[in-house]
């Protein structure tokens, strides 16, 4: 769990997906290539089993962006999308609104 001092240091912002890719080594992993407002970058998610790529084309949804980036099964991952998960079921966290891109969580 995390302290309220981690959870403050979180660069949180609204992203949009550009695009949807199948990890080439696993079968649970989407590299998606999304936009943060200012860049594009990738991140690696393991959220297949409960969305298809189409589903996820063009979705707004909340990015931890100043991650530090990691390599997940040898693809670069430079952040995380939020999402909670309930038994069987996973769901990624958006905004109720279309708000802009690169727009911060507060």
């Amino acid at each position: 769990m995390l302290t309220l001092e981690e959870f403050r240091k979180m660069e949180l912002r609204v992203a949009r997906v550009v695009n949807v890719e199948d990890h080439p080594q696993a079968d649970r992993l989407y590299i998606l290539t999304v936009d943060d407002g200012s860049t594009q970058k990738k991140i690696v998610a393991g959220i297949k089993p409960y969305y298809t790529k189409e589903s996820l084309q063009n979705r707004l949804f909340i990015l931890v962006n100043n991650m530090e980036p990691a390599t997940i099964r040898g693809v670069q991952s430079e952040g995380m999308l939020l999402a909670a998960k309930d038994g069987q079921t996973l769901s990624i966290l958006t905004v109720e609104k279309d708000v802009l891109v690169g727009s911060p969580v507060s």
